[in-house]
């Protein structure tokens, strides 16, 4: 991993943001730019498609169904070979010369350059309460509440309280719940999956909010399981508590905990893609919702569940809206899959 180098007519002692008191003394985004080179991570978006003569760069700080921010570089330009692919360490260094900032990037062999006059942190934040993917069978309902935990608990560990409220960092700290993580609900296969350290033992903190959850949800017989899971958490014991979620006597717990995430996220906008796509994506969900309501008409319990693109840097619109039919098959809570997909250049 590299370090980011400060050099502002400092020693090279100085320099280097390897003390905390130094570190907090940098302003707020050329923290998080030295976080993102630290982890290797280096995406430049460009408002359009000179990429040389142009003021304004973006890099990616966090993008997910949640949250696309950046770290803009404005009064910038670029000299050097930029690698939109590459995938491998990174070294780099940040000096202030003649007025302005120069961020030197080493990707292997490449090297690119950017000067720019000022740094600064985008965040724009959207609604992901019904938004859901179905990359993996099986419980898909689950696999979206573990996807939507998961994508808050990056919004809250990335960009912290002023892009999340008092309620949503409470809840995403299930994340550390194993029946609803990756290791018992996975949402993509595991080659995506960033692993974290001890996944199948809960916090204090999690086994707090899941039992809070439970006893607002009236379900003694969780609650009374959630008590020994304290006690005998493990694979065990974790596969046990996740079997236990997909009954039908224990829904209860899993729609409250859907319905007060859908509620933080209704605090949010909705992506705008422009009026004419969003046009086709209001015509797609017509037609799901008409289908919904024939569905409810008949007795049926049915959830909208949307899947959209990014609206930053977007060639194309590949939007899709599901329906999930909620079925009970001996004694475990299913849901038929019903698809309405629309894409758009």
């Amino acid at each position: 991993m590299s370090e980011l180098e400060i050099q502002e007519n400092m020693s090279e002692e100085e320099a280097f943001m390897d003390t905390e008191s130094a570190y907090e003394e940098i302003p707020e985004a050329f923290q998080k730019l030295a976080q993102l080179l630290g982890q290797d991570q280096f995406e430049l978006l460009f408002p359009d498609k000179d990429v040389e003569n142009q003021d304004e760069m973006r890099l990616v700080y966090l993008m997910n169904d949640a949250v696309e921010s950046f770290l803009v570089f404005s009064g910038a330009r670029m000299t050097g070979h930029y690698q939109k692919d590459y995938e491998g360490e990174l070294d780099a260094t940040l000096s202030q010369e003649d007025g302005e900032y120069v961020l030197v990037v080493y990707q292997g062999e490449t090297v690119v350059t950017i000067f720019f006059q000022d740094l600064s942190l985008e965040m724009n934040l959207y609604n992901y309460g019904d938004i859901g993917h179905f990359w993996l069978k099986g419980y898909e309902y689950l696999r979206i509440l573990e996807y939507r935990l998961a994508i808050l608990s990056d919004k809250c560990e990335y960009l912290g309280e002023k892009a999340t409220s008092d309620t949503e960092r409470k809840l995403a700290k299930l994340v550390h719940f194993p029946p609803l993580n990756y290791t018992c609900y996975p949402a993509v296969p595991a080659k995506y999956i960033v692993p974290m350290e001890d996944p199948w033992n809960p916090t204090e903190e999690a086994m707090d909010v899941m039992e809070e959850l439970v006893k607002e949800a009236g379900d003694k017989s969780l609650l009374w399981w959630l008590q020994r899971y304290r006690r005998y958490h493990g694979k065990r014991m974790s596969r046990w508590i996740a079997r236990l979620l997909h009954r039908e006597k224990h829904a209860a717990v899993v729609d409250l905990l859907n319905k007060k995430l859908a509620k933080e996220a209704e605090n949010y906008p909705r992506r705008d893609f422009g009026e004419k796509f969003n046009q086709k994506y209001q015509n797609i969900l017509k037609k799901a919702e008409k289908r919904k309501a024939e569905l409810e008409s008949n007795g049926q319990k049915v959830t909208l569940v949307r899947e959209e693109p990014f609206a930053a840097a977007r060639d194309s619109v590949d939007f899709k809206v599901y329906l999930m039919i909620w079925k009970e098959k001996q004694g475990d809570r299913v849901a038929e899959i019903e698809e309405f997909y629309q894409w758009m250049i």
